[in-house]
């Protein structure tokens, strides 16, 4: 008799999938739906102390269009990129992002529970996502976190850290006279 079982591993990647589907699906209708969602004409007769929270942030959305499709561009963005195995961890990251911001919103400007909720949990999946990946994970932050190169001449670092200095001070100078 022929036993079938599915493995640990198996289950896990069903699981996994069905996360990024959800996640890259929900992102990617919330970034083409953008430009539609924030618009501010029904709000513009009132007054800023009557607008409630939610209210509020949709006018300020919905003051500028370019804006908006950046949000939309980069929740599409993150949605394609979570859709393909070398891209993954990075849309996970942008998608964080882009989550973490709509969640704090969410919460600060009082949105409607349900979104507030929706947002939870995608965020929730990523961070599924991102243990599914851990190995991989882990390799990319010990890539990124690995130890500079080490001067051994005490001059060298004193010359570096005088260069780098100087030029901080150039461009702090630089800022100031582009900013005022």
């Amino acid at each position: 008799m022929e036993q079938s079982s599915i493995s640990k591993q198996i289950v896990l990647q069903v699981l996994q999938n069905a996360a990024i589907y959800l996640v890259s699906f929900a992102m990617l209708l919330y970034g083409i739906g953008k430009p539609l969602q924030f618009s501010s004409d029904g709000l513009l007769h009132k007054t800023v102390s009557d607008l409630t929270g939610m209210e509020l942030m949709w006018v300020f959305y919905g003051y500028s269009k370019p804006f908006i499709l950046i949000l939309g561009f980069l929740e599409i963005s993150g949605a394609l990129l979570l859709l393909f195995n070398r891209t993954k961890i990075i849309g996970c990251f942008l998608l964080s992002a882009v989550l973490v911001n709509v969640i704090l919103q969410d919460i600060f400007y009082g949105v409607n529970q349900g979104a507030l909720i929706a947002a939870i949990i995608y965020q929730f999946l990523i961070f599924f996502i991102l243990a599914c990946n851990a190995k991989k994970l882990s390799i990319a932050l010990q890539a990124i976190m690995a130890k500079p190169i080490i001067l051994k001449s005490q001059k060298k670092k004193i010359l570096i850290f005088i260069y780098s200095l100087t030029l901080f001070f150039c461009l702090k100078i630089f800022e100031y006279f582009i900013t005022h």
